[in-house]
């Protein structure tokens, strides 16, 4: 605003030609990838190795799907429920961050109590730590409690997601107004209510991309120490498990690829389209 005016920004025709040229260009090639992905599952086994590598199946085929679903029913525990196991987690793991990572972001970003920066920082400083620091003393934890070769090990760890409380406390700080907080509590709405229907609104970028995030991590999730019953493994285990036969399962390899990728493109998909 200038003046008591309102001035408006414009770019020439010409200027928006070129920026939809170049963010199609950018998202053509970061589609590339997929595009391989999907191919290399559509070859036969001879056209995996040939020297230069093809970018597009000359002969697709579906067999190599065929082959993965084969290998999957030949072992003794179904593929559902390798696939139900995957599911569970990642879609549970993911609520329980969204929604415990949200409401920790609440009070540190709009609550006055004793101790809140420190709390904040440690958060921050765990960030600098990966899953092979932390992994013995989660174990210990997890062993004490009785949740080892459960569903819960998996879980519960991922409630206490740093990145989630960070990622949340950053876009309430930066997109949520303490006059929006103090009109709900003038009006008699309680912590709880405005948490759920006004901060949650406000903020569903932020947690819409945790979702993506989250979801993606514990989708991709392999072997892991806090299971060893075979029936509470994720699938990715088990494709890794059956794929590692050699040369001749480089084509259900391939199909498993694509299979995995498929759902953390779809989330990412939805929680695009509900922004």
């Amino acid at each position: 605003m200038k003046n008591g005016k309102k001035v408006r920004l414009s770019r020439s025709l010409g200027g928006n030609i070129s920026i939809n040229l170049m963010l199609a260009a950018f998202g053509a090639v970061m589609f590339l990838p997929m595009l391989y992905s999907v191919s290399s599952a559509l070859k036969p086994l001879e056209e995996l190795w040939i020297f230069p590598p093809r970018f597009l199946a000359r002969n697709p085929t579906l067999q190599n799907f065929t082959d993965l679903l084969r290998l999957l029913n030949d072992s003794w525990v179904p593929f559902t429920r390798y696939l139900f196991n995957t599911l569970f987690v990642a879609v549970v793991g993911t609520a329980g961050n969204v929604v415990l990572g949200s409401m920790c972001a609440f009070a540190m970003s709009k609550m006055e109590f004793p101790g809140r920066k420190v709390l904040f920082q440690l958060a921050v400083l765990s960030l600098m730590f990966t899953s092979s620091v932390t992994g013995i003393p989660n174990f210990i934890i997890l062993s004490k409690l009785g949740w080892i070769n459960s569903y819960w090990a998996l879980i519960i760890p991922t409630f206490s997601s740093s990145l989630g409380l960070y990622l949340m406390k950053q876009f309430m700080d930066s997109m949520l107004p303490d006059t929006v907080l103090e009109s709900a509590k003038i009006d008699g709405a309680g912590d709880m209510t405005t948490f759920w229907r006004i901060v949650m609104p406000i903020v569903k970028p932020a947690w819409l991309t945790l979702i993506i995030f989250s979801f993606q991590g514990l989708w991709n999730m392999g072997s892991t120490i806090y299971i060893y019953s075979e029936k509470l493994k994720p699938l990715n285990y088990a494709l890794q498990q059956i794929l590692s036969a050699g040369v001749s399962r480089q084509g259900a390899a391939a199909a498993a690829a694509v299979i995995m990728m498929i759902v953390p493109i779809l989330v990412f998909v939805f929680t695009q389209s509900n922004v």
